[in-house]
Parts: structure tokens; sequence; C-alpha cells
């Protein structure tokens, strides 16, 4: 009896011995799901529904019809497009793309190409005379697992940026504050572009 009992106090100190994080880390398993903050974004719905449920290239949409901030289309050149991406990662970030529906680069002619091309320069001084930013990102994801969004129609992505302004809220909230609406970029962008065209006119 007596070995029994020195036993049992044994184990009950053992208990007691346990250490905060042996506590934390057995109620971490028996809790689930794992307490977050929620940011809730209503307005992202109509833009999953179309995701699974596409109804034509919105692409294609925005060439077939002159710009207007319904289809974010911005300006347009003989075969090419600027396109506002209407989730941005910073203000004025912009989508280049030609507007023939092709999502492979090589596909492209010579003047597709070129024309392009010279749309991405312009584009990016138009940022550069707006926004003034420290750097800008040029990018092209090609084809779906380069992670495309819409592989069939190629776009590239121009994208000013800031010393700082990769903060702690987009990598803690995993949201991304933008100062400037799209409607306010679009009027911006837009009255440039109008302007340039009838300097060439």
């Amino acid at each position: 009896m007596a070995k029994k009992k020195v036993q049992k106090k044994k184990a009950t100190k053992a208990k007691k011995k346990s250490s905060p994080s042996d506590i934390s880390l057995s109620l971490g398993r028996n809790v689930w799901p794992a307490e977050r903050d929620v940011l809730f974004r209503p307005d992202r719905l109509k833009y999953v529904r179309k995701l699974l449920k596409p109804e034509g290239c919105v692409f294609c949409r925005a060439a077939s019809e002159p710009p207007s901030f319904e289809t974010l289309c911005v300006h347009q050149t003989e075969h090419s497009m600027i396109v506002l991406n209407k989730f941005p990662y910073n203000s004025g970030h912009l989508l280049i793309l030609p507007r023939r529906h092709v999502g492979d680069l090589l596909a492209l002619s010579k003047e597709e190409y070129a024309d392009l091309s010279e749309l991405i320069r312009e584009a990016m001084s138009a940022l550069q005379e707006f926004y003034q930013p420290g750097g800008m990102n040029v990018g092209l994801n090609h084809g779906a697992a380069a992670g495309a969004g819409i592989p069939q129609h190629l776009h590239y992505h121009l994208i000013p940026r800031w010393a700082g302004d990769l903060n702690f809220f987009p990598l803690i909230a995993e949201t991304k504050v933008v100062v400037e609406t799209l409607e306010q970029t679009w009027d911006r962008l837009r009255s440039r572009f109008q302007g340039e065209a009838r300097r060439t006119k």
C-alpha cells in the first residue's frame, strides 16, 4: 500500500510539472478550427462566380468595346490595350495585353508583338509621370502552371512599387491597402492617353 501511495504522489507531481507549452499544444489539438481573424469581402463573390462559371473572355469583351470604366480598359491601340487590374496589388496596377485572344506569346505576329512592347513602354511612362514610383514590377505569367489567372489570353502585369510598400498588413492580415480607387486610377490614366491621342493626330 505504501508503495502505491508513493507512485501516485510521483504521478501527480509529474502532471504538475507540465510546461505551459505542453498545455497549449494539447489545447490546440482539441480545438478545431483554429481561431483567426476574418475579413469579409462580399464584393469578391461576383468575381468568384465568374471564375466558376465564365461567360466568355473578359479581355475580349474589353477589346471589342471602346475604353470604359465598365470594362476597366484605359487605352487601345491597333493590336494592344491597357486594362486596370480589378484587384490591384498597388495603385496603378495595369495589365497590358494583345487585343486578339491568344495565350501563347510565340503565336503573336511581329506587328502584334512590336505594338504590345511599345504599349508596355508607354504604360510605364504614364505610371512614372503620375505616381513617381521607386521601381516597377513588369512580368508575364505564361500559362496556367506559371500562375496566369486567365491563361487563354496572355497579359503582362505592370505594378508600381515603393520602398516599404510591403508592410506587416499584407503579411499578417493577408490584405493589401490601396490608397486610390479604381475610378480614380481609370480617370487619371484615361485622360492622359486621350490627351496623347489628340496630340498625335
